[in-house]
């Protein structure tokens, strides 16, 4: 897999465009959203009441159309937009995500609870009565009410107490119904609310919003995917043990290397095999992409893992991506500091072999539990002597005593290390105690890059 190294190192210098993450441009844009729902609430309300009623029905109004704008954000980043997942970060995207929706779920709960008050207090009817009037009488409310409980049971399902006790294959496929959730509770923003009653620039602004993100939905989550597999054609080649519990499923294909992927990158890959066809894992690549090969290189952590070392040649693999923000595009400086740990090497061996530098300029810290666990040693250990790079390992002692990683221990490996980009990529422990290092040592966090598929 070394030999197109020195192609695939061109190419990353020519794609090494230093940029700022696009984070805080896209959280003005939202909130500027925000501010536009809130102007429109202020434009059709003639006057703010002060009687009990007005005060619950217009406070409902309010959050019933934050709740309904921020469903939509959340569709947004449920879309795997490659704009936002290799600029901004597929981790980030996804706890953005996860905040979004409790934002939407709270939202909602008290837009239904302070409507039907209002409305109980204005009517003077009892609070279960006035809420049968609600659902029965009102347009749309029936479906507005499948489609609230659809996303309270997403919200429950996806608290992290609950999703821990359950296989991600189920809390993921129960996730998908959000996608209906939306759909049924759209219709009643339209048919009810008064800022879109009687207002169709509004009607016709909220169609645009809703259709744009769900327009994105269907390319890069349906249609995208499906051009993908369709014209690349992948399938397994061959599986290679490279340590206990660890392997590589190299990976043939059509033209790979128009999949635009590059070092550093993960596709969510779906293996067609028993057991596997329902399951859709990330897995970064461990080697620079070729025109008819990728790899991967996977530690058997879980069921799906485990399954991998049984695949056979010729096992048609769906995959969906690349994605990813941790490539040489981040690279700042001309020296360059990557820390792995365990499964994290994947991505960090193939950024070791494309990252462009001199003699010196890079340099890999490996962390294992003991020597048996270097998964690619060898590899690497050739990549460090063609390129003059240098190659360093920690391991637990004898005794299982686990070597810290200190500030002081990097200035003395590094003494310029507050002049290095740093890449990270390990366990949520390593990633912790390497990141606080850094900090402490002079690493400014804008050029430490770290990823995790961690929600």
């Amino acid at each position: 897999m070394m030999q197109n190294g020195r192609a695939a190192r061109r190419q990353t210098m020519r794609a090494i465009q230093p940029r700022r993450s696009p984070a805080a441009l896209l959280l003005v844009l939202c909130w500027g959203g925000a501010a536009a729902v809130m102007a429109l609430w202020w434009q059709n309300t003639a006057t703010v009441q002060m009687t009990t009623a007005e005060w619950l029905i217009g406070a409902g109004r309010i959050t019933g159309l934050l709740g309904g704008y921020t469903i939509a954000i959340v569709v947004l980043l449920m879309a795997r937009v490659p704009a936002l997942e290799r600029r901004v970060g597929s981790d980030r995207v996804a706890r953005w995500h996860a905040m979004s929706g409790r934002y939407a779920v709270s939202l909602i709960v008290v837009h239904v609870v302070l409507t039907i008050w209002g409305y109980s207090v204005q009517g003077g009817t009892p609070l279960v009565e006035q809420t049968v009037t609600v659902v029965v009488d009102f347009p749309e409310m029936i479906k507005a009410t499948v489609g609230t409980t659809l996303l309270l049971f997403i919200g429950f399902i996806s608290a992290g107490a609950v999703r821990r006790r359950m296989r991600y294959e189920v809390w993921y496929y129960l996730h998908l119904t959000t996608y209906v959730a939306v759909y049924l509770t759209f219709w009643h923003q339209l048919a009810n609310g008064s800022e879109f009653v009687a207002n169709a620039t509004a009607r016709t602004v909220w169609y645009v919003l809703y259709l744009a993100v769900g327009g994105l939905l269907l390319w890069y989550r349906v249609l995208a995917p499906i051009r993908l597999n369709i014209w690349h054609r992948m399938r397994v080649d061959s599986v290679v043990d490279e340590a206990p519990g660890v392997v590589s499923v190299l990976i043939s294909g059509r033209r790979l290397h128009r999949l635009g992927a590059e070092s550093g990158q993960f596709f969510r890959w779906r293996f067609l095999a028993k057991g596997l066809r329902w399951s859709a894992n990330p897995y970064s690549l461990s080697a620079p992409p070729r025109p008819d090969r990728l790899r991967i290189t996977v530690k058997a952590v879980g069921g799906h893992s485990m399954a991998l070392s049984n695949l056979e040649s010729g096992t048609r693999v769906w995959a969906e991506g690349p994605y990813g923000a941790m490539t040489a595009a981040r690279r700042s400086r001309g020296k360059v500091l990557l820390i792995a740990g365990g499964a994290g090497i994947t991505p960090l061996r193939a950024l070791f072999e494309t990252l462009p530098g001199n003699p010196g300029d890079l340099t890999l810290l490996y962390r294992a539990s003991k020597v048996e666990d270097l998964a690619l040693w060898g590899e690497l250990r050739e990549i460090a002597e063609s390129r003059g790079t240098r190659l360093m390992y920690a391991v637990n002692s004898p005794g299982g005593i686990r070597p810290e990683i200190t500030p002081q221990r990097l200035k003395e490996l590094l003494p310029d290390i507050e002049e290095h980009d740093v890449y990270l990529c390990g366990p949520p422990g390593l990633a912790e105690e390497s990141y606080e290092a850094l900090r402490t040592a002079g690493v400014p966090a804008r050029r430490i890059h770290h990823e995790s598929f961690e929600m």
